[in-house]
């Protein structure tokens, strides 16, 4: 090949490479272009965020944000990832995001094979009725009635939705919903999905979240089992940060947060603006939109510090959601740093801009405080009256033999009930305790009457139950456990002898 002929070949490869690389460089040009032309070539830096389509994100990534960043120099990025909770954790090691949102659950079971990649550093939201567990009627009453009968439940995996079921599991003893290839499962793609199995009847209950939850409830035969606006510290949105952009670069987080939280009080003080924000992100009508927002309580910059970060309610949270997710085996052992899930939250960016927020005119007590509800004394009819929620798990609660008076092993096995009761602060309880069936029947009523007294008075006592809330009684050999196949006399007497904590409500 001559010399012409090969330089001829060598520039028409050149020519080739250089028109593909202007056509795949002409976006970016065009781009760049474009950004030096307009305001956004003012901004010192740009903040990125994995989230995926929860309305408790909105305020995280909505238009009024995005102009408060942005007239402090940054322009916020959101990435909608599809709640690819693996993904999103990868991306957060790999430094290609700054920031991510997540449940507390996921975080854990995500974050754990990245080696937590980021640390949590606010509490977004809660899901307060955003989730709910509805049944057919005709098919499920109550939540007991799971540990019986043969059901299927339809639910989105890898989702809030099956949280929640793990966490019915765990609370209330249900050991089928523990098997992850029982019959009981439909996996589905999305709560309408759900829904729509639920109303044809192809499954007894499902999981599902609003605007569905609503839809599914003006459904004829179809009613709620449990939802979230009756659970506490369940559900719960955090936003997690970079490891190493927190270290690199902690005005810029500071910066986030503070433009949060100011974002977050405008919304509270013109609700008509986080509609709007809502139905332009969602497309829903104004509706559907109200439905959405009650579902979620957002959480502001004076319970973030004070309430889950002084006063460890994120970390109860998390060493909550570890127990839950033991107890299923998605992992063989505590999978947190250390096992200290101290580890896993940081509250100087959140102190910090709470101790500035007189700057920018926002009382340390602005916004709704959550306490405890107050229940009103019932009468015995009234009591009798009230609608079993569910059974929590029976725990061995020891006494001494014909005695009525608690025992240290006792003790910490209601201190162990009363951390499951803190996730259920609307709910009545219900001491039913029971005898074994030897002995005299009236004599074997008043001890587990005086057995669940003692219970009675151990949670006000010592975690500061309303007394109204809780009623005891005493059903002596009434109602034994049933028998399990093949046990033997001693360990099915051993077992009758009990204490148990129902769940009740006025109306489901």
């Amino acid at each position: 090949m001559n010399k012409r002929l090969t330089f001829f070949f060598v520039f028409l490869i050149l020519g080739a490479v250089g028109i593909v690389g202007y056509y795949f460089a002409k976006p970016f040009l065009a781009e760049k272009d474009q950004i030096a032309l307009s305001d956004s070539a003012r901004a010192a830096g740009t903040i990125s965020v994995g989230i995926d389509n929860w309305v408790g994100y909105i305020p995280l990534c909505g238009k009024e944000l995005r102009k408060r960043l942005h007239q402090s120099g940054l322009l916020l990025q959101c990435e909608d990832d599809n709640a690819d909770y693996a993904a999103r954790m990868k991306r957060l090691r790999e430094g290609k995001l700054d920031f991510a949102v997540a449940t507390v659950d996921s975080f854990i079971l995500n974050g754990a094979p990245e080696d937590f990649p980021g640390i949590i550093i606010m509490v977004i939201d809660e899901s307060k009725g955003g989730d709910a567990l509805i049944a057919r009627k005709d098919r499920l009453s109550k939540i007991d009635e799971l540990k019986t009968k043969n059901f299927k439940i339809a639910f989105t995996p890898n989702s809030p939705s099956e949280h929640l079921l793990k966490a019915v599991s765990s609370h209330f003893d249900i050991a089928s919903l523990r098997d992850k290839k029982g019959a009981w499962r439909v996996e589905v793609a999305g709560s309408q999905d759900a829904r729509k199995k639920l109303e044809a009847g192809e499954v007894d209950a499902a999981v599902m979240w609003e605007p569905d939850v609503s839809r599914a409830l003006n459904t004829k035969n179809l009613h709620k089992l449990l939802g979230t606006e009756d659970t506490r510290k369940l559900i719960v949105d955090i936003l997690v940060v970079n490891r190493e952009f927190a270290k690199n670069s902690p005005d810029k987080v500071k910066t986030v947060l503070s433009h949060y939280f100011k974002t977050l009080k405008s919304y509270r003080d013109q609700p008509a603006l986080l509609q709007e924000e809502i139905s332009l992100a969602t497309k829903l009508n104004d509706a559907q939109a109200t439905a959405l927002q009650k579902g979620v309580r957002w959480i502001n910059l004076t319970e973030n510090a004070r309430d889950w970060f002084k006063n460890d309610g994120l970390v109860k949270t998390i060493e909550s959601t570890v127990e839950i997710l033991l107890d299923h085996k998605d992992f063989p052992s505590n999978p947190l740093p250390g096992k200290d899930p101290y580890r896993l939250q940081y509250a100087a960016f959140v102190e910090a801009v709470a101790a500035e927020t007189s700057q920018f005119g926002t009382t340390p007590n602005d916004g709704e405080t959550l306490v405890d509800k107050r229940f009103l004394a019932l009468s015995v009819d009234q009591w009798d009256s009230l609608t079993e929620v569910g059974t929590l798990k029976i725990r061995p609660i020891t006494f001494q033999s014909g005695r009525a008076e608690l025992g240290d092993e006792g003790r910490e096995e209601i201190d162990l009930a009363a951390a499951s009761l803190l996730h259920y602060p609307n709910f009545r309880i219900l001491v039913k305790g029971h005898s074994g069936l030897r002995g005299d029947a009236a004599a074997n009523r008043s001890l587990s009457l005086s057995r669940a007294e003692a219970v009675k008075q151990y949670l006000s006592a010592k975690h500061a139950l309303d007394p109204n809330r809780i009623r005891a009684t005493g059903l002596g050999s009434e109602k034994p456990l049933p028998r399990d196949p093949g046990e033997a006399d001693r360990a099915y007497e051993y077992r009758l002898p009990r204490v148990e904590l129902t769940l009740v409500t006025e109306a489901l």
